[in-house]
């Protein structure tokens, strides 16, 4: 859903029938976003890494996988602040089965990709339920 085919080029063209895509980048989780330069400054090369790194495990995932990570990561985006719970989580049970209809296990699921993006350090697990984005 975050590629979107564009119409192809006119028989006129050049290149005609040739057919390019948009990158719709809203389905992006904020943690996908690497910025090089923010707000008009340059950004520590070494963040700009590490963030970079962060992210490389989804290259390994399997394309089911690498899904549920992305939805999780941008469940979490939706959560104000910097804390959030298990409870929280829950509430996007409803959207998630929506996405992954053939799952009838969503809860397991939510815990599960948790766990995974904590051994990643990408949240925090604080005990009993609760998290913290990092």
């Amino acid at each position: 859903k975050s590629i979107i085919q564009r119409k192809p080029l006119a028989p006129t063209a050049r290149r005609a029938g040739w057919i390019g895509c948009n990158i719709d980048l809203s389905q992006v989780p904020s943690k996908g976003r690497i910025f090089l330069v923010q707000d008009g400054q340059v950004r520590d090369p070494e963040k700009v890494t590490k963030e970079f790194k962060q992210g490389l495990f989804l290259r390994k995932s399997s394309l089911s996988s690498r899904g549920w990570t992305i939805e999780i990561l941008n469940c979490i985006d939706k959560i104000e602040g910097s804390e959030f719970t298990l409870e929280d989580m829950y509430r996007f049970e409803s959207d998630l089965k929506n996405i992954f209809v053939k799952n009838n296990h969503i809860k397991e699921k939510i815990r599960q990709q948790l766990q995974i993006l904590r051994d990643k350090e990408i949240i925090e697990f604080k005990g009993r339920g609760k998290y913290r984005k990092l």
